[in-house]
């Protein structure tokens, strides 16, 4: 029984299709990496899954739930998107405390986990810091450490090493291990195959909002070039 099956899925915007009829299940316990060129439709497809953007026709069912049933369906995902989305009127530490309400997590689970977080991101001294005290990069590692704090099914990543330094995605890799080898099934858009090959079992290549090649990620023969991208 695959975790997440999308079937015929379809995304207009416009009179315009972003996405066009998109077939794939992921198995439990899996990674998935989104491949193709800006504008291919892997953030559309990624927001879709999440419920963010409407699709026009098909079905997204995640761990036998479909979107309908939104709270069910919302409870088996954690979404770390490509540009931060922090609550200015929150603090590092209240992210977190919200995250950890949302999701249900236990008071000592959550603070083991934060501690952990954010010292292997150098977070230390930024937990009482608003949003707009902080840099771009470390936005994201504290949007970064609220994805990783529930244990949910689903874990969807879109372009994660954009503003990241180095250290901070060695420990984010190092992270992602750690979570699918826990089981966690992970699907995750990136123009850098090579960063993800270590954990990524298969690819999915996107153009002009298709599906053009999918397979293992050793089956792999480099990103094709498209025009007209969406």
């Amino acid at each position: 029984m695959p975790l997440l099956n999308i079937n015929k899925l379809s995304v207009k915007i416009e009179n315009k299709f972003i996405l066009s009829e998109i077939d794939f299940v992921v198995p439990k316990g899996e990674t998935l990496a989104l491949l193709g060129h800006n504008g291919a439709g892997k953030s559309t497809l990624i927001q879709t899954i999440t419920g963010i953007r409407d699709k026009h026709t098909g079905t997204i069912t995640l761990n036998e739930y479909n979107q309908e049933d939104i709270l069910n369906y919302k409870e088996n995902f954690v979404y770390l998107p490509e540009e931060p989305l922090l609550l200015t009127e929150l603090t590092v530490m209240q992210h977190f405390q919200l995250y950890g309400k949302s999701y249900r997590i236990s008071e000592s689970d959550l603070m083991y986990k934060v501690n952990k977080y954010i010292k292997g991101f150098e977070l230390e001294e930024k937990l009482n810091e608003y949003p707009g005290s902080l840099s771009k990069g470390m936005r994201q590692k504290v949007q970064t450490i609220c994805a990783f704090l529930p244990d949910v099914p689903l874990l969807l990543i879109d372009e994660p090493f954009m503003g990241l330094d180095v250290y901070a995605v060695d420990y984010f890799l190092e992270i992602l291990a750690e979570k699918s080898a826990e089981g966690t099934t992970i699907i995750i858009t990136t123009h850098q195959l090579e960063r993800v090959s270590s954990i990524a079992d298969t690819f999915i290549q996107l153009q002009n909002g298709k599906i053009i090649e999918s397979g293992n990620v050793e089956e792999f023969l480099g990103i094709k070039r498209g025009y007209n991208d969406v």
